[in-house]
């Protein structure tokens, strides 16, 4: 599984009530929820989002409220993948619930730049900077993770188990 698109960049601590500001969560509908994703960091993330796009950010990605609504968000929005120094542990394990690529690769997020194009795959936890040629090392995700992103979540992939178990 691979990806690649142009990146956006953001901070250290960027937290769930930037990800998707807490005003917005009276709905649960994805897209409502896309429609605002990143506006009180980047009001233009949304006009400029494309199918594919990364997120590169710093430390502690997706820090305070533990709401699965911030990785729902980014996904629907089109990101393929988030790259950071490191995430907030709930963050990490609700992004996989709902399916969202995320690698941990401290060099790659400080050495990347906002708009530079970076191909990733996921099998290998290889990140290529396209924009200027380096190479990343992340830890690829053991294949039953693999799984449950490629199917589109938790639920997803177990549907699908169950679906070939019959």
């Amino acid at each position: 599984m691979q990806t690649e698109g142009k990146v956006f960049k953001y901070r250290d601590n960027v937290d769930t009530d930037v990800i998707i500001p807490a005003r917005y969560l009276n709905t649960s509908d994805p897209k409502e929820l896309a429609a605002h994703c990143m506006e009180d960091i980047d009001r233009e993330f949304v006009k400029k989002v494309s199918k594919g796009d990364i997120i590169v950010a710093g430390y502690n990605f997706g820090c305070g409220s533990s709401r699965e609504h911030a990785p729902l968000a980014i996904s629907t929005c089109g990101v393929g993948c988030v790259i950071a120094k490191s995430f907030a542990r709930i963050f990490f394990r609700n992004a996989i619930n709902i399916g969202l690529p995320i690698l941990e690769c401290p060099e790659a997020a400080e050495e990347i730049s906002a708009g530079d194009t970076v191909n990733i795959n996921f099998d290998t936890g290889s990140i290529t900077n396209l924009t200027t040629g380096k190479k990343y090392k992340a830890q690829p995700f053991p294949p039953f993770i693999q799984n449950i992103i490629k199917s589109g979540g938790l639920l997803a992939s177990i549907k699908e188990r169950d679906e070939s178990d019959e």
